[in-house]
């Protein structure tokens, strides 16, 4: 009954912060990997402003440019459990080339698929998620030494750039699952 849908826990883990930005979801193992993009977007908390691309040993997914064609497999094309077959297995996804933003995407169980669970969902996680555009992990150091000290000389600059205060450690579960929600209406 291998042919039967099955439901996939991935840990995400932001690499290069400390102390770990991390979620945990569950999605379907039938999705694309372009589902799985908009999954990880809203779980995280990016904004879906920047390219991105999924590295699964020496194989790249993402959107394929006719412009600069090159070896990417088109993430529409490709299904979670063809890429993720057992737990451990794992895939980097790439976010903001130039910031470059690397998760590691683990599968850490394979259950049953039950009718009654809405997918995605976000069964857990831990941290806010860096501000766009803040330059990677260097310049999310950077922002973080002056937006937790009111002494420090770039201080009031950060707080106006992010538009207000800015919690290194807020992360709200039930926020995230609920435009996990709204946002898949629209992948369907």
């Amino acid at each position: 009954m291998d042919y039967l849908r099955k439901v996939y826990q991935l840990n995400i883990s932001l690499l290069g912060v400390v102390p770990e930005v991390w979620r945990q979801v569950r999605v379907a193992d039938s999705d694309t990997l372009a589902s799985l993009h908009e999954t990880l977007q809203v779980a995280m908390g990016w904004t879906n402003i920047h390219m991105h691309m999924f590295i699964k040993g020496q194989e790249k997914y993402g959107v394929p440019d006719d412009q600069f064609p090159d070896d990417t497999h088109n993430e529409q094309q490709v299904r979670l459990r063809q890429v993720l077959k057992k737990p451990g297995d794992s895939l980097l996804y790439i976010y903001d080339f130039g910031d470059a933003w690397e998760h590691r995407v683990v599968l850490e169980e394979v259950l049953p698929y039950d009718l009654s669970q809405r997918l995605p969902t976000c069964s857990g996680g831990a941290r806010a998620c860096p501000p766009e555009d803040v330059g990677g992990p260097p310049g999310y150091d950077e922002f973080l030494e002056a937006i937790v000290d009111r002494s420090h000389p770039e201080h009031d600059y950060m707080v106006r750039w992010i538009g207000g205060e800015f919690s290194p450690e807020l992360f709200d579960i039930n926020l995230t699952n609920q435009l996990l929600r709204e946002n898949h209406l629209h992948i369907v």
